[in-house]
């Protein structure tokens, strides 16, 4: 790996994702940071996001609507996505090794770890929900 001097748009931008618990793009890190940097260029963004990666300082993740996300929890763990909103949060539940040594004895892969994602309406959106009936009511 290549040594990297410090940069103060790549902390701003470390400090982002690990501050923001909803795994944000990079368009939303842009528009987020561009009021403070004005200078800071989508193309910065990415390049810095890539290093911070490289770094194994932060994680992709792909939650499948084809948009990459960033997540500064580098360690195996879980996700909720809501069905309604789209919110994406970490799901706090022990890893389950078991499904790893299962999948293993199933096939001649080397497996050496898994993800798993948990979909639902998320409580803000079950709230709402309910609130509206209500008022229907």
């Amino acid at each position: 790996m290549r040594v990297r001097r410090k940069s103060r748009q790549r902390e701003k931008i470390y400090e982002m994702i690990s501050t923001n618990k909803s795994h944000p793009t990079a368009q939303w890190i842009y528009e987020m940071l561009k009021k403070e940097i004005p200078s800071l260029s989508l193309g910065n963004v990415y390049r810095n996001i890539n290093i911070l990666v490289e770094q194994s300082r932060i994680k992709r993740r792909d939650f499948g609507d084809g948009i990459e996300r960033y997540d500064a929890i580098t360690e195996i763990h879980y996700h909720f996505i809501c069905e309604k909103c789209g919110n994406i949060s970490d799901f706090n539940m022990p890893i389950q090794d078991i499904i790893t040594s299962e999948a293993q004895k199933t096939c001649e892969h080397y497996i050496t770890c898994h993800t798993i994602q948990f979909f639902g309406i998320c409580e803000s959106c079950r709230i709402a929900r309910s609130n509206k009936n209500k008022s229907k009511g």
